[in-house]
């Protein structure tokens, strides 16, 4: 096997690995939606009083942590993942043969 093959393989691999990673943040972005959706406020009566935080300071906390794990999770694993197809296609192009012009 070429390394061209070998370097196919692990750019396909490695994008697998990405889009396993974004399709998990994804599903924890809506576990952690729904539950705050569901019941945020059971909690809040668990966690709000521990840490003497208000019904508000709490809401913020949960919008500004999904937010900023969905700006994580589209950073670092949809990006990379584009990339790398746009890659991987790009050097499927290179490697295909040009048809030849007709005389």
């Amino acid at each position: 096997m070429s390394d061209f093959h070998r370097t196919d393989d692990l750019l396909d691999a490695l994008a697998m690995v990405l889009l396993r990673c974004f399709l998990l943040g994804v599903l924890l972005l809506l576990v952690w939606a729904g539950v705050f959706l569901i019941a945020g406020d059971f909690v809040y009566r668990m966690n709000g009083p521990v840490f003497g935080l208000s019904q508000h300071e709490m809401n913020l906390m949960h919008f500004y942590g999904i937010v900023f794990v969905k700006c994580i999770v589209l950073l670092f694993f949809l990006f990379p993942y584009i990339a790398l197809r746009l890659a991987s296609k790009k050097r499927q192009a290179i490697r295909l043969p040009h048809p030849q012009p007709l005389p």
